[in-house]
Order: structure tokens, then sequence, then C-alpha cells
């Protein structure tokens, strides 16, 4: 049996604590921060990170260096016969295409998935990778099983401030403005390698009522029913938003009793351009 490393990035929102608890490698995801560069969890925490974000600084991502994948690639290759790499979806980083051509260079050794996943999602798709690789799935196999998993999963997220999507030419100045002035919370959907609006909610309350009904919708139609045979994870995300995020749960569990209910921290990369105070609800169908 192939012995298998499996590969995400920062993204996931596993730490590098957990990943060595997991026994699989985080590669983590730099920012650029008035001209300097950080790494997620490296030389860059949470915390500094909403903090600098609070004081207007100037920050944008980027994607791993090539030399800095090739060296994980080479030193997991010495242990390990084979890698799955899970990075954030296509449709949100240029990450993916590059491990992508790198992997070109190593003879279907790395197999990098393209699930469109992010944050939770991506999550619980590299713990997914674990699990088959457990059960003596190949690299090959295990990318395939991923990526035809892709569209089983939906994220839903509240934005609180419409400051940061303007800030980062997502909308313009004038949507913003008009939006603050009548204190829309916007509802944004990740479906696919796509993140599009959804709705506009006038209150927490209503985007909390809209995100839950919209994660029932697909898993009662879009995902085929809830059944003994089609069971889902039911998450939730926040950026530095824990007592809502909680409140939250509540609200989820009371619509979903029988399933537990994870919360994590939605990935520094998408907090960059939705700022603090953002709520997310998200689902994947169950592949194991």
């Amino acid at each position: 049996m192939a012995k298998i490393a499996i590969v995400t990035d920062s993204n996931s929102g596993i730490t590098q604590a957990q990943a060595k608890e997991l026994g699989i490698s985080v590669v983590p995801m730099p920012f650029m921060i008035e001209g300097e560069t950080y790494y997620e969890e490296i030389t860059l925490s949470r915390d500094e990170f909403y903090k600098r974000l609070a004081e207007n600084a100037d920050i944008s991502t980027s994607q791993p260096s090539p030399d800095s994948i090739i060296q994980l690639w080479d030193n997991l290759l010495n242990t390990y016969d084979e890698i799955v790499h899970i990075p954030m979806s296509s449709g949100l980083s240029g990450s993916c295409q590059t491990a992508m051509m790198l992997a070109q260079d190593y003879d279907d050794k790395v197999q990098v998935v393209n699930n469109q996943r992010i944050s939770v999602t991506q999550r619980q798709a590299t713990l997914d990778a674990v699990a088959l690789a457990k059960e003596g799935k190949n690299s090959k196999e295990i990318k395939e099983i991923l990526e035809a998993d892709k569209f089983n999963s939906s994220i839903y997220i509240m934005i609180d401030t419409l400051h940061y999507l303007k800030k980062g030419g997502r909308i313009t100045p004038a949507a913003a403005a008009l939006g603050t002035l009548l204190r829309l919370k916007p509802v944004l959907q990740i479906h696919g390698e796509k993140l599009d609006a959804f709705a506009k909610a006038r209150t927490i309350s209503q985007a909390k009522s809209i995100m839950m009904n919209a994660i029932k919708s697909d898993m009662e139609n879009r995902f085929g029913g809830i059944s003994e045979e089609n069971q889902f994870y039911l998450e939730i995300a926040h950026t530095q938003n824990e007592e809502a995020a909680n409140q939250l749960k509540d609200e989820l569990q009371a619509m979903f009793p029988n399933y537990p209910i994870y919360i994590d921290h939605l990935s520094l990369s998408v907090s960059c351009h939705i700022g603090p105070g953002s709520l997310a609800i998200a689902c994947c169908k169950k592949l194991i």
C-alpha cells in the first residue's frame, strides 16, 4: 500500500498544531502588509492581522512561492510514496494553477486537487483525504473522489461592513455608501469557484435566517435530500465574531438537532476582503 502525504494550505483553517496531530502538512499563506511579507501563523497571528486591518494598513494576499512548494514536496517524498495537495479554490487564487503546473514535473507522484473549496469546506476535504488514504486509496483515486464531490458543498457569508469590499475594489464606492446608509448586511455565496452576491438583508437576524434557509434548501434540493444514506457536515465560520457564531450555532442546531456543528475562524485570505464581524454557514455532503 502506497504511503500518502496529505498537504493543504492555511486557508483551510487547519493550524500548524492541528496539522501535526493529523499527520499532514499545512502551507502557510503569505500576506503583504505595507510592503512586508508575513506568513499566516508563522510570523503573523490572527490577532495581529485584525489589529493591522483595523488600522487600515495596506494588506493584500499572495500565493506561496513555487520554491516553498517544491521544497515541501521534495522533503515529503523522502518519506512518502505519493502526495495529495489540496489548495484553496482555483476560482479565488492562482495557487491551485501554480501547484498543478509544478506537479507536472513529478511523474504523477503529486496529485493536485482542484475541488474548489475554502475555509471549513477545504478543511473537510482535507480530513476526507486523510480518511481515504487510511482506507488504502492511492493519490490519483483520492484526487478523483474529491473532485467528483466538488459541487457538494456551499458557504453563505454575511458581511458586517462594506468597507473592505469597497477598499478591495469589489464594489463601487457609491454602492458601499448606499449600503452603509441603508445599513444593509449583504449575504454572499461560495458554491464551486465563484464568490457571488446572494441576498441583501437589513438586519443581522434577517441575514442569519436567509443563510439558514439557503443551507436547508441546498441540502434538500441541490444535494439530494437528508436521509440515512445522504448525510452532511454543518459548519459555522466567522471573522472575529465568536459570540455571535456561538449564538448562530444554537439557532442552526434548533433547525438541525441531530447534526454536530463545527465552528472555526474564516481564513485570513477571505477575512482580508470582507473584514471583521462576518458570519458564515457551510455544509458539505458526507463522503465517507
